[in-house]
């Protein structure tokens, strides 16, 4: 009786001999398929998981910023406008 080892030795000559002619459509097929798997896998890894292809936001410590589409405000830099108590002296104020 056969061995587990030599079933499959035959098998696998069985098969190099019944489908040689298909043998290079099959390794190419199965080269483009592992560059694509690749490619993917490179793709995702380079992604920040869970961003559905969209790019991830800058985090700006100090920086809150509001719903879609309103203007951030930066809670660690005064504000432009002078605060009530103070009178505006009309000069532009310093930037950092």
């Amino acid at each position: 009786m056969f061995g587990l080892s030599e079933v499959a030795i035959i098998l696998v000559i069985v098969i190099l001999v019944l489908a040689a002619k298909k043998l290079p459509d099959l390794a190419r097929s199965a080269g483009k398929s592992a560059r694509i798997l690749k490619a993917e896998a490179a793709a995702t890894k380079d992604e920040p998981a869970g961003t559905d292809g969209q790019t991830a936001p800058r985090v700006i410590p100090g920086e809150t910023v509001g719903p879609k589409g309103a203007t951030p405000t930066d809670s660690a830099q005064p504000s432009a406008a002078p605060h009530p108590t103070q009178p505006d002296s009309g000069q532009p104020r310093p930037q950092d």
